[in-house]
């Protein structure tokens, strides 16, 4: 039976890529070891993920993830309990490593990117999902075209269309970048094989299985250069305001 407390939903964190867009910094060490305002990134993950009261990670790792085991363990210093789960021999792609992983995550779980700063209120995310009945959630920002490319067609407080190649007008939405699945989600696909989360949050919209959260609060990314930079800089002025408050 699933959980009807959001904070004892597991968190799956997707980290197993190879991020070649932020080389020569990741040649060596993984993206969440990054250093972000003097602290490695997954720190500052940590930090708002213990403040929603969520407690339980799982990171799905690939490339270089026993550096992240290394300097993270089991999380007990964190008072969290961080679990780790490997892609093995070659990578699976964000919804093959979830697939992977779920043995660990349980009937149903948040998935957050390696590389998302995302400072929102997780439970009432999750309290919408859980009142949804669906298979799936997908928070979204109207982003206008903003941040990246508006990817969402997202109307009377649903998601009518979740495309990375149809490009409607009514399109002015994006993928925040956090999300809610049971694991029957993912009952139809191969196991062990490449697989894009994309592509599943693309099947459930269509079966009507994709529940929609509209979220005021812009994100945050790691992801590229220009992501790294920006957030380095609002996360030290931050750090250094007055009546500032940890990240």
């Amino acid at each position: 039976m699933m959980a009807a407390d959001p904070t004892a939903l597991p968190v799956a964190v997707l980290a197993g890529g190879l991020a070649t867009r932020l080389r020569p910094i990741t040649a060596k060490i993984p993206k969440l070891l990054v250093e972000v305002a003097g602290e490695p990134f997954f720190s500052h993950q940590l930090r708002l993920l213990q403040r929603a009261g969520l407690t339980r990670v799982v990171l799905c790792v690939g490339h270089l993830g026993e550096q992240i085991v290394a300097r993270y363990g089991d999380g007990t210093s964190w008072g969290m309990q961080l679990d780790y789960s490997f892609d093995g021999e070659k990578l699976l792609g964000t919804g093959g490593a979830l697939i992977r992983a779920l043995p660990k995550l349980g009937d149903a779980f948040y998935v957050l990117y390696g590389d998302s700063y995302l400072p929102i209120d997780y439970q009432a995310v999750g309290r919408a999902f859980l009142a949804s009945g669906k298979l799936g959630l997908m928070t979204v920002f109207e982003n206008r075209e903003a941040y990246d490319a508006s990817n969402v067609w997202f109307e009377d407080g649903r998601i009518r269309l979740y495309s990375k190649k149809e490009k409607p007008p009514q399109m002015r939405h994006i993928d925040y970048g956090l999300g809610v699945f049971r694991a029957a989600a993912f009952v139809a696909c191969p196991h062990d094989a490449i697989v894009d989360l994309a592509a599943v949050q693309t099947d459930l919209c269509s079966r009507g299985e994709l529940a929609g959260y509209e979220v005021p609060e812009r994100f945050y990314e790691i992801g590229s250069p220009a992501g790294l930079n920006e957030l380095d800089q609002m996360l030290r002025h931050k750090k250094t305001a007055p009546n500032s408050k940890p990240d």
